[in-house]
């Protein structure tokens, strides 16, 4: 539930603290006074869709935080925070949410940054708003199958499961049979340029490591005229007479001779008698590379010619020939499965028609679970109906099945709320017999039967009972008691029949400090609610009557609580 919300520089607020509890909380208060800002503050604070507008003149921000202590749903909650790598403790789930003048909004969940989106899957498994325009959920006949799954639950969720992993191969694999069957004329050109491609790859026969071999021999030969010179020149002064190697053999005899008068120079002697040695081999091979050097003209055009087509092929096909075999591979593949598209095409329609008998198997099961549970629906609306002086009404679930073998991601159902609201009158769409306060009552009855399975921890109303009075009023009041015995509800009421039935009470109030209007909130204790309840039910003037009606509510709700809370 929401324990505690503070709320800073938010529209006419400058600064709220409130701490709520479990069971009903009502909001009363004149209109104007900011009941539905603070409303407004929770659903930002849930993900919802927030502007510079919002924060208070002459403020640089907004600032708001919401502390919530989970005890329901708290399996699917601590899930989430994991998920997201949110680290959670004792139950407990803050939100925070910044808005600043230039409408950025900075979010975090137990002090972890997050984005609006992730704000909102967590914020959703926390707080249910509904105000008056939810009622449009009902007008849309789209989000009945909607509104059935949800009452359905788990079981549906695995059967959708299912489906939906089984639906997303079929949609992609008619995706692919689409594209295969497009235009012939595209196909054929595409065909050729493949064909053309591939002949101009594998005519060149690339391969790996030969640019960098070709690119060091054209290097070579480029430079063979000083090449040449040089190894010329470095044997001449190894191998000439009187030169390298001659002075290096006197000095190994001499050495060979000092070495047997003194054995310190041995090691010397057995140095210079390697070196020499070495040298005579550099010499000789020196000699076979110079005997067999030729200047070769037309071996140095090829490399040049080859090096261009590489260079060539690279800006077609690649940024190396790695990059342009790998490209080779592909259009390879593409133009077999062109070539024998047929084929393919068949196999594919085949394995197609597979998952269509497939997805025929689980959109019934999906289908056999919708009409079962849809029996139970109908007769819980039926139910809160009565409750809210509806007796005549009937309230049917009408599902049927779309043409055979047309599927969408919810199987093949339609799902339409039928209703008959008085005796002897035929079942029609809910969207085209249902009046304001009908509808409302018929989403209260619905919130009644999904709040006491669906686990959010906080259901805020926001005035759903505008327009109702008398006998209606004080049914819908019970109704949302009796939905606060399964969830924490807060309340945004004008109806004296609500606030009585509150088990905490909030006044909302203008007032006027330094010259600035602010709202402040009043926990109103039991003789300042007589007085609260006694306005509400007799405008600005309180008298003596009023009060004692007001008292006599107050009694009259606190024996019904007890009644239906047993």
């Amino acid at each position: 539930m929401l324990s505690e919300l503070s709320i800073k520089n938010f529209a006419i607020i400058e600064q709220l603290e409130i701490a709520f509890d479990d069971g009903l909380t009502v909001l009363t208060g004149e209109t104007g006074a900011g009941k539905s800002i603070i409303i407004d503050a929770v659903q930002l604070l849930a993900g919802g869709r927030g502007s510079q507008e919002f924060i208070r003149h002459g403020a640089k921000k907004a600032e708001l935080q919401g502390l919530f202590t989970i005890d329901k749903n708290i399996e699917n909650v601590t899930e989430k925070l994991t998920e997201f790598g949110i680290d959670t403790e004792e139950g407990i789930v803050i939100l925070r949410r910044d808005i600043s003048a230039s409408g950025k909004s900075v979010c975090r969940v137990n002090g972890k940054l997050v984005t609006i989106a992730i704000l909102r899957e967590i914020g959703a498994l926390l707080i249910d708003i509904h105000g008056q325009h939810e009622n449009q959920e009902l007008m849309n006949e789209k989000r009945h199958i909607h509104l059935l799954d949800f009452f359905i639950g788990e079981p549906i969720e695995r059967a959708m499961s299912t489906y939906t992993e089984l639906y997303d191969k079929y949609k992609k694999l008619q995706q692919v049979i689409a594209a295969k069957t497009q235009d012939e004329q595209q196909i054929a050109q595409k065909i050729d340029l493949y064909k053309f491609q591939l002949e101009e790859i594998d005519a060149a026969d690339l391969k790996i490591g030969e640019e960098e071999e070709l690119e060091s021999e054209l290097v070579k030969l480029q430079h063979f005229n000083r090449l040449f010179d040089r190894l010329n020149t470095s044997y001449e002064a190894l191998s000439l007479e009187s030169h390298g190697l001659d002075w290096i053999g006197n000095s190994m005899s001499d050495l060979e001779e000092a070495a047997s008068i003194d054995e310190d120079l041995k090691m010397m002697s057995e140095t210079v008698n390697s070196s020499f040695y070495a040298l005579q081999d550099v010499s000789h091979d020196l000699k076979r590379m110079i005997d067999g050097m030729e200047f070769q003209p037309d071996r140095l055009e090829f490399v040049e010619d080859r090096l261009a087509l590489f260079l060539t092929l690279k800006r077609k096909y690649g940024k190396s020939l790695e990059d342009i075999l790998i490209y080779r591979d592909k259009i390879a593949d593409a133009l077999d499965q062109l070539v024998n598209r047929d084929e393919r095409l068949h196999q594919n329609q085949e394995l197609l028609a597979q998952y269509v008998e497939d997805l025929e198997i689980e959109a019934n099961e999906l289908s056999i679970i919708r009409k079962k549970a849809a029996l139970s629906l109908e007769k819980g609306i039926e139910e809160q109906l009565k409750q809210l002086y509806m007796e005549k009404a009937t309230f049917k679930v009408q599902i049927h099945q779309k043409h055979p073998r047309q599927f969408d991601a919810n199987g093949f159902d339609e799902v339409v709320f039928m209703i008959s609201t008085n005796l002897g009158e035929p079942l029609k769409p809910l969207v085209r017999v249902a009046s304001g306060g009908e509808l409302s009552r018929m989403m209260l009855a619905l919130k009644t039967i999904f709040s006491q399975h669906q686990g959010v921890t906080s259901i805020i109303f926001d005035e759903v009972d505008t327009g109702v009075s008398g006998r209606v009023a004080q049914s819908i009041a019970e109704k949302i008691s009796m939905i606060s015995s399964h969830s924490q509800v807060l309340c945004i009421s004008h109806l004296p029949q609500v606030a009585a039935m509150a088990d905490h009470h909030y006044l909302i109030k203008k007032e006027v400090h330094d010259g600035r209007t602010t709202t402040a909130i009043h926990d109103v204790m039991k003789t300042q609610r007589t007085e609260e309840l006694s306005r509400m039910l007799s405008g600005a003037e309180i008298t003596t009557l009023t009060l004692q009606h007001a008292e006599e509510l107050l009694l009259l709700a606190e024996q019904r609580k007890q009644e239906f809370r047993k």
